[in-house]
């Protein structure tokens, strides 16, 4: 009995959060790259926090190769893209209130963004790699999903050590 009440909570789990439809997805993606790059930006720009910093470039190279294969995934699927609407307004948000900090201030704001968007990625990209429609972008999601799993690891150590 142990065994299918363990099955049944991990599908329950991965379950949790619905897979969007194709363009949303895509919409979904390019906001949270979009916002890795120009959030980590921001903390080149206005952090002195080796941790912040040496994250904000790990970000950026890595949002910067998402989105090169997002393009290449949205053509081969012929899936247009449509703004997320949820993603894209919080990212537009959490960097605005990202671009009025400086400092200590900026470095906590930064790590609790991280956390909040990595989350909503990683749970995006399993919902997707598990139920997406599209072939070009479910493999996308399968591809980038332990990519993610690992930058929210890194925001979860970063939020951590504030």
């Amino acid at each position: 009995m142990a065994v299918p009440a363990a099955t049944l909570a991990h599908v329950s789990a991965a379950l949790a959060v619905d897979a969007l439809p194709d363009a949303r997805f895509v919409g979904f993606c390019q906001a949270v790259n979009e916002f890795d790059i120009a959030s980590g930006q921001l903390a080149l720009a206005r952090s002195a926090n080796e941790n912040t910093r040496g994250y904000a470039t790990r970000s950026i190279a890595e949002a910067t190769d998402a989105g090169q294969r997002l393009v290449k995934s949205r053509q081969e699927a012929g899936v247009s893209y449509a703004p997320d609407g949820a993603m894209g307004s919080k990212t537009a948000n959490l960097l605005q209130q990202l671009n009025a900090l400086q400092g200590p201030a900026f470095d906590t704001a930064y790590a609790n963004a991280q956390l909040s968007v990595q989350t909503d990625s990683e749970a995006q990209l399993g919902a997707y790699s598990q139920n997406g429609k599209s072939g070009p972008l479910r493999r996308y999601a399968q591809e980038s999903l332990p990519k993610s799993q690992r930058q929210l690891e890194n925001a979860k150590r970063l939020a951590g050590g504030r």
